[in-house]
């Protein structure tokens, strides 16, 4: 798998927009929140764009602003401003043989998902499911922040991860399994299924978290996943947050956990649980497409293998 370079303070993160806009006074106060951080930015032109209300340019001028950050030696990593919705549209624009010849770490998580997918499969490139510049790290708190920094800054595996506030991780069905963390918002993995872009999961560490979403389209995004193969395939799985999943219309019916009890269990693979990951507000930063081990009986997730190259 490529890997992006490891940071150093002083180097220069390409800001970019690939999925909807962001009011250009948040974008500036973004791009103040990664120089105190201690990096320069250059700020694609997506970042200052909004076409239709809900996306920050044409699905090909954003796609150009990413195709640019990969191939500007200026450039160090790239992070994107937010997610939103109308990064699926870019696949089709990205310059996947360029990236691979010009592997950079490539940051985001929710709508960002496409591309961590079609990055990972396409280019071979290990990318970071992290905070977001507008979205998070304005108001990101230090653990936050510290486990962004540390993901991309030291070239040692990340090892044991911790939840913040000493939050237990949970295992749902005990085991162990070993492979690449593959995966990220359920939504777009299932919008990608039939596609050229479909999740591979053979082998992998399914990892998946969602948004807003009530306990019965939750269900209804994992019997696809069960259907797909997806399950099956997996050698383990590992949930993040489910932020606002709990359901608004029925407090009697089916709980999320009713949910994942009914669809995952019984795939008899290693599950563990409540991993701070995703769209809660103190977040773990996890590497995708690089070596990691679900240990489940002890309640453990533990990065093997370093997201960065020297």
């Amino acid at each position: 798998m490529q890997k992006g370079k490891t940071l150093k303070f002083g180097d220069t993160i390409g800001l970019i927009a690939p999925a909807s806009p962001t009011k250009r006074d948040r974008t500036l106060k973004a791009i103040e929140t990664i120089e105190r951080l201690g990096f320069h930015v250059i700020a694609g032109n997506s970042c200052f764009q909004e076409l239709g209300g809900y996306l920050a340019g044409t699905p090909k001028s954003r796609a150009t602003d990413l195709n640019s950050m990969f191939k500007n030696d200026r450039v160090d990593a790239i992070l994107c401003i937010r997610g939103g919705y109308g990064t699926p549209q870019l696949l089709t624009y990205v310059d996947y043989e360029m990236i691979a010849e010009n592997p950079k770490l490539f940051i985001g998580y929710s709508d960002i998902t496409a591309l961590h997918i079609a990055l990972m499969q396409k280019s071979h490139l290990a990318t970071i499911h992290g905070p977001m510049a507008a979205s998070d790290l304005i108001d990101a708190d230090d653990f936050t922040k510290q486990a962004l920094l540390r993901t991309v800054m030291d070239h040692h595996p990340l090892g044991k991860l911790m939840n913040p506030n000493k939050e237990n991780m949970c295992s749902m069905v005990d085991g162990e399994a070993t492979g690449e963390i593959v995966g990220g918002n359920l939504s777009l993995i299932c919008a990608l299924l039939g596609t050229p872009y479909e999740l591979d999961t053979k082998g992998k560490l399914l990892f998946l978290e969602d948004i807003d979403e009530e306990p019965y389209k939750v269900d209804r995004m994992l019997t696809q996943l069960k259907l797909a193969g997806k399950l099956t395939d997996a050698a383990g799985i590992i949930l993040g947050s489910w932020t606002n999943c709990e359901s608004k219309t029925d407090p009697n019916g089916y709980t999320l956990m009713d949910v994942f009890k009914n669809i995952l269990i019984p795939t008899n693979k290693p599950i563990i649980y409540n991993v701070f990951a995703g769209h809660c507000k103190t977040k773990l930063t996890l590497p995708l497409g690089v070596k990691a081990r679900v240990d489940a009986t002890n309640r453990h997730l533990i990065i093997e293998e370093s997201i960065t190259c020297n």
